[in-house]
């Protein structure tokens, strides 16, 4: 069986115990609807949910799009500069710390109920494991490879290109996925906290109305838009990195 096929094994697995346990246990539907009445609370409501959930990709696409490019440019100063990486990332890691979810109120007050708050959010979270992944692989190479190519008159920026920045993507990669992951929780966050748009207010209007169909619809979408975005940038990383033996390796255990 291709490789491929076994988390699909895997889903319908647990979609049979799922709906077989939903039949063999008579459980109510407001408490456990069947896979199958997901389906059709997906269908039924896809006038609804589908724009909510282009509201909220936008929400989580922007989120991480900020993160990347102002992180990326942090972890660039934090490995170029002592002091920065002295005075700043002490700073990142207190801001880790902070509990998300506590700031999400503040951002509804100060820029009210629109999107940016919920942007906002997104970055936040999916900041820092762009910052942390980023600066770790800029950081984690050989320096006899960066002696190397000063004895070899390389520039500043022929090291940066040339040898830093291309052992770094790995771990750049690794970010990204944990960031556009990060967004989608994000944006989910401050949708709770105040919105009138996107799947976040839908699964919050569903939980008060007892819609439980309607609940995990909203689950389902938001989960397989999620998997979508992390294999978007998986298969980016692919094709960015076919030379890289990361890659090398895991196709010849794929094959």
């Amino acid at each position: 069986m291709s490789r491929s096929l076994y988390p699909l094994a895997t889903l319908g697995l647990i979609l049979l115990l799922w709906g077989g346990s939903v039949w063999v246990f008579d459980i109510a539907p407001f408490i456990l609807p069947s896979p199958l009445a997901v389906a059709k609370a997906i269908a039924d409501n896809a006038g609804t949910l589908m724009p909510a959930l282009a509201y909220t990709l936008g929400e989580v696409l922007l989120g991480f799009g900020l993160s990347v490019l102002v992180g990326g440019l942090i972890a660039l100063a934090i490995v170029s500069s002592d002091l920065l990486d002295r005075s700043v990332y002490p700073l990142l890691v207190a801001l880790q710390i902070v509990p998300k979810v506590a700031i999400a109120p503040l951002f509804a007050i100060w820029f009210g109920f629109g999107m940016l708050p919920k942007v906002l959010m997104a970055f936040l979270i999916a900041f820092f494991p762009m910052v942390i992944n980023t600066a770790m692989g800029l950081r984690g190479i050989e320096v006899s490879k960066l002696h190397l190519a000063r004895s070899m008159g390389a520039s500043g920026l022929q090291t940066f290109f040339k040898i830093r920045l291309p052992h770094a993507m790995p771990s750049i990669f690794t970010g990204l996925k944990l960031s556009i992951t990060s967004a989608m929780i994000g944006a989910i966050v401050g949708e709770f906290i105040g919105s009138d748009e996107g799947v976040g207010r839908i699964l919050l209007v569903a939980n008060g109305n007892m819609q439980t169909d309607l609940l995990f619809a909203g689950v389902v979408l938001l989960s397989l838009a999620g998997v979508v975005l992390f294999l978007a940038i998986e298969a980016i990383e692919r094709a960015t990195l076919s030379w890289h033996i990361s890659q090398r390796s895991r196709d010849m255990v794929m094959a």
